[in-house]
């Protein structure tokens, strides 16, 4: 069979993969293998800068709410017809977390210049095990080996990417550690996110109203202010740093004069906290839009109210 054959037998398969899933579907464990093993391929040639182009559209957390990422993509465009980089934390807590992130790994193997995924504080093992997706894992298939295989994959995805070498997107925040963004291209990524350090922080830190570095309430990363993003943006020539991580209520937040923002694109996160979810849409002219969207309709699933207070939480 010739190259041009097994391509396009291999992408009939892949298209017919992701056909199902976009149904909420689960493929069968080896079929996740599989794409996994592809996936690897494509993901450890990636830097811990990915570069990417515009137009793009960035994206925050999903947490395994598949029908809001499938609203996603009817707002935002499908993919390979919108360009789209996420920024992390694609299981745990919501109830879809093995159809979710098979998915975006599926939508990478088969148009991998189109789609980047960044890995978030989600994408460990010992988070997983603790917030949901392991569990899940194990209902769906009787045993741990899905689990494994994405855990394993999770080493190789890319910590940060920066569009068009102006707007800098990572999952959490800036560390202590990096001043430069060729101290991340430098550091070895491919192992489970450490309790401290450069690659920790980068997955776990958030922005804040205090000045300097501060102590994390979360237990791992650090908060930093806004004059340490913009010292960070001015070494690095940078325009913004867009981020996930945080809850926001009106899907997207803007921190430190415009320096940082906070993109979250879980509508209704854990199906009670009523936010919006937003993505951000950088033009071919680096033009910026955000747009909202609320939680797809779920069938058989009951209506739940809006504004429910986030202390409950």
């Amino acid at each position: 069979m010739s190259a041009d054959l097994v391509a396009a037998s291999t992408h009939g398969n892949l298209d017919e993969q992701i056909g199902q899933l976009m149904q909420c579907k689960p493929l069968s464990e080896p079929e996740v293998r599989s794409l996994c093993e592809k996936a690897k391929e494509i993901l450890m040639e990636e830097s811990n800068v990915q570069p990417v182009k515009s137009p793009v559209t960035i994206c925050g957390d999903i947490h395994g709410q598949f029908h809001d990422l499938a609203e996603l993509f009817r707002i935002g465009g499908k993919c390979p017809d919108t360009n789209y980089l996420f920024m992390g934390d694609y299981v745990d807590r919501g109830y879809y977390s093995v159809e979710t992130v098979t998915l975006l790994v599926a939508l990478k193997v088969r148009y991998p210049q189109r789609i980047t995924i960044l890995r978030g504080n989600h994408e460990s093992r010992q988070i997983t095990q603790v917030y949901g997706f392991y569990d899940e894992c194990l209902r769906k298939y009787g045993n741990a080996n899905v689990w494994k295989t994405f855990t394993d994959l999770f080493d190789y995805f890319p910590l940060t990417a920066l569009v068009e070498s102006e707007i800098f997107c990572l999952h959490g925040g800036l560390s202590p550690s990096i001043e430069t963004l060729d101290n991340i291209r430098n550091f070895d990524r491919v192992q489970e996110v450490p309790h401290e350090g450069p690659m920790c922080d980068l997955l776990w830190s958030d922005p804040d109203d205090r000045c300097g570095w501060g102590i994390s309430p979360r237990g791992a990363g650090y908060t930093f202010g806004q004059d340490i993003s913009e010292q960070f943006n001015h070494t690095n020539n940078l325009k913004l740093i867009a981020r996930a991580h945080q809850l926001v209520m009106e899907g997207y937040n803007w921190a430190h004069e415009q320096k940082v923002v906070t993109i979250f694109s879980a509508p209704n996160y854990c199906y009670r906290c009523g936010n919006m979810a937003s993505i951000l849409e950088v033009d071919d002219c680096r033009e910026h839009t955000f747009i909202q969207f609320e939680p797809a309709p779920r069938r058989g699933e009951p209506d739940i109210t809006r504004r429910t207070p986030d202390y409950f939480l």
